[in-house]
């Protein structure tokens, strides 16, 4: 059975990367695709490498032209998904690529975005760990109607931290996390930060000092994974890449922990991930490993003079960490293989 897809915001980077992939998927037709200040424009104006969908042209972003499809995915900056998933019929599948319904609580929003609240949704990262027995999130996905797809950069550390938390190996305060960041994760707005001659040839940190939106984020998913009041110190650093995640993320180990238990941990955390993959012990990823993938590599060492865990998980911002989460959500949520239509496979060089 063929379901039909509309994709809202389709003219942006993430919705861009959810028409690429939706392209190639066996079970979705993409009839519908919206836009704001583009709409009446042919999609290749905007989207010129998507050949086989040159044939649409966006329409407005409204419910009216989202709604009659099975499953609507929204890429849409934050307040605007809310407002819009509001209006749609609640047996359509809505997945929502922004902020609006990932955080439970209001605090928390109010605290990090402000304006209206939305409520929370099921949170669209399959292999996170959530429970003390070591179930993951997937199972919160089946039969899903509303899915809330992740921050990318939130998806990257609680995935690379969540295994140490959950086993009781690391400390959950004094958590330190630095990121190398593409600017696609902030999408197509004109800013100055993102322009090219700001970019290139320098790495360029930004929400420093606990003012990220993604911290609330990771330690919600880190309390699902075992945490009580998880401390985070997290600096997202812009590099000059147009896509992809480095994460290194250090942790303070438990006494009598050794680099080998370390290592198991990990890896019996994500043994049986078609898309989580922890490499051998003293291999560390690079981003440009996962460029173009729904694939996440994770490396993990103990540093023992410092006492600490440390991890190094490369992820693309744009596929696994936005529109690959989606979709694999969504194929959960419908039944389907959950790896329909994703890449485990890079592009390289």
């Amino acid at each position: 059975m063929t379901l039909s897809v509309a994709v809202a915001g389709a003219s942006g980077y993430a919705g861009g990367e959810l028409l690429r992939i939706l392209a190639d998927h066996p079970d979705f037709e993409i009839r519908t695709v919206t836009a704001h200040n583009n709409a009446g424009h042919p999609l290749a104006a905007h989207q010129p490498h998507l050949r086989s969908l040159a044939h649409l042209t966006l329409t407005e972003n409204t419910p009216e032209n989202l709604a009659g499809h099975d499953v609507v995915f929204l890429a849409l900056p934050h307040g605007r998904s809310g407002e819009v998933a509001a209006q749609l019929p609640g047996d359509t599948l809505v997945v929502d690529a922004g902020a609006d319904h990932r955080l439970e609580d209001p605090a928390d929003w109010d605290a990090f975005y402000g304006g209206e609240y939305f409520g929370s949704w099921a949170y669209g990262v399959p292999e996170l760990i959530v429970g003390a027995d070591g179930a993951k999130q997937r199972a919160h996905l089946a039969g899903a109607t509303r899915i809330a797809a992740p921050g990318c950069n939130a998806s990257a550390v609680s995935l690379a931290l969540a295994p140490g938390i959950h086993a009781g190996v690391v400390e959950e305060e004094d958590i330190v996390s630095v990121l190398a960041v593409g600017p696609s994760g902030a999408g197509k707005s004109l800013k100055t930060m993102y322009l090219a001659s700001e970019i290139l040839g320098s790495a360029n940190p930004y929400a420093v000092g606990g003012t990220h939106r993604h911290i609330p984020e990771i330690q919600q998913n880190l309390r699902k994974a075992g945490a009580t009041t998880p401390t985070l110190s997290f600096t997202p650093v812009l590099v000059p890449m147009s896509r992809g995640i480095l994460a290194t993320t250090t942790a303070r180990v438990k006494p009598g922990v050794t680099a080998a238990h370390v290592q198991e941990v990990w890896e019996a955390a994500y043994a049986d991930e078609p898309f989580v993959h922890v490499l051998p012990a003293g291999v560390v990823p690079r981003t440009a490993d996962v460029l173009g993938s729904n694939t996440v590599l994770i490396g993990v060492a103990l540093d023992q003079a410092a006492g600490r865990v440390v991890t190094v998980l490369a992820i693309d911002n744009l596929y696994k960490g936005t529109a690959g989460a989606a979709i694999q959500s969504a194929n959960i949520a419908l039944g389907l293989p959950e790896t329909a239509g994703l890449s485990v496979n890079g592009v390289a060089p």
